[in-house]
Parts: structure tokens; sequence; C-alpha cells
């Protein structure tokens, strides 16, 4: 069973999932979990290894499907919105996604165009944010993966999605990229936004309206 401590909330609803249950082999990873994600929150979904918190944010973007329960983004099943859930969605997930054979620079440019939006900032800027300076020009499979990870976070500084699901952002991060990081959190939520993430450490809750779910292992 998930437990969840949230706080209420004026603020326009724009994820709600409901009685999930998700399953993996023969063993319940989570049952009977719901959350309600308004506009200006930060969800951290907390638990050990194997509870479940991978596949929670999976389910969450529509990429795995629950056993039980439904998502709604902004008062529709995702199932039945999904082009425009997905315009209105930034999902990093445990691998970084980025395209190897590509450098830095032509992945930020590549993410940018298959978002249909341009570079507002010049790429080299976005790639500052996340400490790749005098790496913009090298393919991403010459780059380490803690590297490749950064550029992948660089598209927080690009995308103009109002949702953001993130699986553990501040990994291979040190104190000052956590401290960016954060702060773009805080901004992105101060504009209307809404992130869910999980993370083995903890979050700045003094910065944004900070909720949690917490997931225990279920033998």
């Amino acid at each position: 069973m998930a437990t969840a401590t949230p706080e209420t909330s004026v603020s326009s609803i724009l994820l709600a999932a409901t009685a999930l249950s998700s399953i993996r082999g023969e063993r319940t990873l989570f049952a009977d979990l719901s959350m309600t994600v308004r506009a200006g929150e930060v969800w951290q979904i907390e638990g050990p290894n194997g509870a479940g918190k991978s596949s929670l944010l999976r389910i969450l973007t529509g990429l795995l499907p629950a056993q039980a329960g439904t998502v709604h983004f902004q008062g529709e099943s995702i199932t039945q919105c999904r082009d425009e859930y997905h315009q209105s969605l930034l999902f990093i997930g445990h691998k970084s996604g980025v395209k190897p054979e590509l450098t830095a620079i032509e992945n930020l440019e590549f993410y940018a165009a298959v978002q249909g939006q341009p570079l507002v900032e010049p790429p080299y800027e976005l790639l500052a944010n996340v400490g790749l300076v005098g790496l913009e020009d090298i393919p991403a499979q010459g780059l380490s993966a803690g590297q490749q990870r950064r550029i992948a976070l660089a598209r927080l500084w690009l995308t103009q999605a109002p949702l953001w699901i993130l699986d553990e952002p501040f990994t291979a991060l040190d104190v000052a990229g956590i401290a960016l990081l954060e702060a773009r959190f805080a901004e992105h939520v101060g504009q209307g936004g809404a992130i869910i993430l999980t993370s083995h450490q903890p979050v700045n809750a003094e910065k944004f309206p900070l909720q949690r779910i917490a997931l225990r292992y279920q033998h």
C-alpha cells in the first residue's frame, strides 16, 4: 500500500491518478494508489529499490499499463488524449534517451525539432546550465553516462511542457548542479507547472510546495 501526505491547494488539477495497481510477475508493487497533482506542486515518490517507483512514473506517462486504476490529465483519460498529453509532458526516465551519434548541441536541436519549438536560448547556454561547457560538440557516445544524463536534463530549460515526470533527476549532479536544478524546479512551478519525480536524496522543500508518496517493498 502507498501512503500519500498531500497538502490542500486551490490550484487547478493537472494530473489525477485513481486506485492504481501494478504487478510485476507474482508480486504486487503497489495497490489502490491515488494522487492529485495540481499546478504549482512538486511530488516526490519515495521508497526502496524494487518498490515500484519507476513503474509508477511509467504508468503516469502512459508508457506502461496499470493492472487497475485510471490516470486523467486535465480531466480527460490519458488514453483518450494521448497526443495532447504527450505534447504537455516532459518525461526523463532512468535512461537518458539521448541520441549517441549526435553531439550534445545536436541532441538539443533534435529535441526542439521533435517538439516543434525553437531554441529560445543559445544551446551553449543551455548546456552550461548543466555543467557541460567544453563538451558541446562531442558525440554523446563519447561522453560518460553522467554527462549524457546532463544533456537530457538541459531539456528542462528548453521545454514548454507544463508537466514534468523525472526519474532520479539528481543522479550524477554535484552540489552546485543540484542547487541549479532545484532553482529551475522552483521557476517552473512558480509559473504554474508541476513536477513528479523520484529521488534517493532529500528534496529541498523550502523552495516549492512538496508532496510525498511513500512506496513500500511488498514481499
